[in-house]
């Protein structure tokens, strides 16, 4: 691997980025297993793709690192949380989705002082979509509220 000066800083938050986004990979696909096991077919598929999606961002962290010069990992995956219900299993998403924006944004910040436009676009672009993953988990738990006495199978 060719060595590369990289602001450590930077290299920190990918680091803790790919710990979050292996995590959410692992707590989607857990929530899916759990859903379907439940009946809830459509929040599992929904479950899945999240996961999926989550992968996928992990994959560009990996990416990223590595033409950083550095060998990408996850330095710890946060224990997967499950809930009683499709609702509690959607708040539980929501604060993990908040923890991926909290990190993003300030990488953003880190990287706009330290004048790395690469790097800030990156992390832009990640925090971007993370706040539309937490609006659409937002959308789905206000629909899941309009019918408080069933947990619907309305994922989207």
């Amino acid at each position: 691997m060719l060595a590369v000066k990289s602001d450590q800083k930077i290299l920190g938050f990918l680091g803790r980025a790919l710990s979050l986004e292996l995590s959410a990979v692992q707590q989607y696909s857990t929530q899916a297993r759990l859903v379907a096991s439940w009946g809830l077919s459509e929040a599992a598929a929904n479950l899945r793709k999240e996961a999926q999606e989550e992968l996928a961002h992990a994959d560009r962290i990996i990416e990223r690192m590595l033409a950083m010069g550095v060998a990408p990992g996850a330095s710890q995956l946060r224990p997967v949380r499950i809930g009683g219900d499709l609702s509690a299993l959607l708040l539980i998403n929501q604060q993990l989705e908040q923890d991926a924006i909290g990190l993003y944004q300030a990488a953003v910040r880190h990287c706009a002082a330290a004048a790395d436009h690469d790097s800030r676009m990156f992390f832009q672009e990640l925090l971007q979509e993370e706040q539309e993953h937490l609006a659409e988990l937002n959308a789905w738990l206000a629909r899941l509220q309009q019918v408080p006495d069933r947990q619907m199978d309305t994922s989207r």
